[in-house]
């Protein structure tokens, strides 16, 4: 079942993302016109630490008018890797260098009208460094350990996707050895 492009127009161009009307030729049902989101994509990182805490961010998000508590993570930029933007997050939002990377995921966000694809990491063997929060940052860092922050997910406290299947694919590792695959 193929679909040919056949044209795009960009209805809006945005700091973060921008949106298009795209034209397809379908075999079923002729031309279709589809709204999409066109986005970098992001990245993000769970800090898993030796005492077997892990720690998150809570902050504000103005969509859901609510406080949300998720995984550091932000926008891949242009030129940049997805590991490159985890780590980057990491250290910004939380303040630690990982000296281990582990690719926990990557997924797209919600295909039916978006591209953006996100890649998610386990941090270990980590150092502090020093929080560069953003200028429209304000974040809290939540320390916790991994079997309360999965409570959280069970109990809908933690509603984000990128949080939900990251804090769930680490909790699937136990028991974890975090030293067991290295980033390379």
């Amino acid at each position: 079942m193929a679909h040919e492009f056949l044209k795009r127009d960009y209805i809006y161009r945005g700091k973060i993302f921008d949106v298009s009307l795209g034209r397809y030729q379908s075999a079923h049902k002729g031309e279709v016109t589809i709204e999409v989101v066109h986005h970098n994509g992001g990245a993000g990182a769970l800090p898993l630490f030796e005492d077997g805490t892990v720690a998150l961010v809570r902050q504000w998000r103005y969509p859901g008018g609510k406080y949300s508590l998720e995984i550091a993570a932000g926008r891949i930029e242009p030129g940049h890797t997805p590991e490159e933007t985890a780590s980057r997050e990491l250290e910004e939002e939380l303040g630690y260098r990982a000296r281990s990377l582990r690719k926990m995921a990557e997924f797209h966000v919600a295909p039916g009208y978006c591209e953006e694809r996100i890649y998610v990491y386990l941090a270990t063997d980590l150092e502090e460094s020093a929080q560069s929060l953003d200028d429209d940052e304000e974040i809290e860092v939540v320390r916790m350990t991994l079997a309360e922050a999965v409570y959280l997910v069970r109990s809908g406290e933690i509603d984000d996707a990128k949080t939900i299947i990251t804090l769930l694919m680490v909790e699937s590792l136990a028991p974890f050895n975090p030293q067991s695959k290295r980033a390379g």
